[in-house]
C-alpha cells in the first residue's frame, strides 16, 4: 500500500506561510541543506526548476502523486505556473473552483479522506501532500510520515503545519539531519 507523507518547509513557531497563505519566501533557499534536499527528494522541485538545478531527467525517488488544496496550488498560479508538478500527478482539493484550467491538474470536489484512501490502494510510488494547513488538518489520518524541513525562523504568525482542531496524536522520531545554516529535517513515522 502507498503511503502518505507530510513533508513540508515550517518555522520554529510551527507555520508554513504568512497569515495571508501568501508565497513563503521567508524560508532559506540556499545554505547547506539545499544540494541534499535536491538529491533526496528531485520530485518536490518545481519542474520548470528542475533544469536550472541540474534534475532534468532525474526520476522521482518517493513520490508519483502531489497533493495539495487550492490556497498552495493558487500561490504557483500566481507565479505563473498552473502545474508547478507536472512530473508528477497533481490532484488539487477545493470546493470553490468548479474545473482546472490546466488538463494535467485533476480537481477534486469530494471528501478528501476517501480521495487518499483510494490513491493509497493504487499502485505506485508514495503520495506527497504539499499543504496546507486545513488540508493537512483534514488528512491527518491518513498521514503515514512528516517530514519537517525545520527552518531557524520564527514567525509569529501565519497559517500553522496543521489548522484544524485539537486532537494530539503521537507520531516516532526515525530520523533527523541538521544542517550547518540551521535546518533541520525531522523525519516520524505514525505510531
Amino acid at each position: 500500500m502507498r503511503k502518505l507523507t507530510y513533508l513540508i518547509a515550517s518555522t520554529i513557531d510551527g507555520f508554513i506561510t504568512g497569515p495571508a497563505g501568501d508565497n513563503p519566501d521567508f524560508f532559506l533557499i540556499e545554505g547547506d541543506h539545499a544540494q541534499p534536499t535536491r538529491e533526496e527528494y528531485p520530485e518536490i522541485m518545481p519542474t520548470h526548476f528542475r533544469p536550472l538545478l541540474g534534475l532534468e531527467g532525474v526520476p522521482n525517488k518517493h513520490f508519483d502523486t502531489v497533493l495539495q488544496g487550492r490556497g498552495t496550488w493558487e500561490m504557483g498560479v500566481g507565479d505563473g505556473m498552473t502545474n508547478a508538478y507536472q512530473h508528477l500527478r497533481n490532484i488539487v482539493f477545493t470546493r470553490t473552483v468548479d474545473e482546472s484550467t490546466d488538463p494535467t491538474v485533476e480537481f477534486v470536489a469530494t471528501d478528501p479522506l476517501e480521495k487518499v484512501r483510494e490513491l493509497k490502494r493504487e499502485d505506485g510510488m508514495g503520495i506527497w501532500l504539499c499543504g496546507g494547513g486545513k488540508l493537512a488538518a483534514t488528512l491527518r489520518p491518513e498521514i503515514d510520515e512528516l517530514v519537517i524541513k525545520l527552518h531557524p525562523i520564527v514567525a509569529g504568525a501565519g497559517i500553522p503545519l496543521f489548522d484544524g482542531e485539537f486532537s494530539p496524536e503521537q507520531f516516532d522520531l526515525t530520523h533527523t539531519r541538521v544542517f550547518d545554516n540551521g535546518v533541520i529535517y525531522l523525519t516520524y513515522a505514525k505510531r
